[in-house]
């Protein structure tokens, strides 16, 4: 009896983590949309109405470049300074590999803000060989 509720145990609380796990990536849950980094660069280049966030620190803003024309809020500090960005423009929101700027497409999401996640980070937009300064 007791291997039988502990392999019950098992098995909600595995479900559960896969469960959180995808809420985290932003697959369920999710009330934005997430694009590859393949096709945020496209909308970069045409899209007009349209605000390019990261959310890494500022070391890794610095050391690792950005994608061109971001703006930095790092997500610490993105729910107090909410005001710098415009609630009239889309906002593309990426960080190092796409689990921050999950978080922070939540944020936005939930403040009234039109967000676009850009899945990968800047790992898969550099793994594309796409611009960054």
């Amino acid at each position: 009896m007791k291997k039988n509720l502990s392999d019950k145990l098992f098995w909600v609380a595995l479900v559960l983590m896969g469960i959180y796990m995808l809420y985290q990536k932003g697959i369920i849950g999710a009330n934005f949309e997430s694009v590859t980094p393949k096709v945020a660069y496209e909308m970069i280049q045409n899209d007009n109405n349209l605000t390019l966030l990261d959310v890494r620190t500022p070391e890794e803003y610095k050391k690792d470049g950005r994608i061109i024309g971001a703006k930095l809020i790092p997500l610490s500090q993105l729910p107090k300074n909410l005001n710098m960005l415009d609630k009239s423009k889309k906002v593309l929101v990426y960080c190092h590999s796409g689990n921050r700027s999950t978080s922070a497409s939540r944020i936005l999401s939930n403040s009234g803000y039109t967000v676009i996640n850009m899945s990968g980070g800047m790992m898969e937009w550099r793994s594309q060989k796409l611009p960054v300064e």
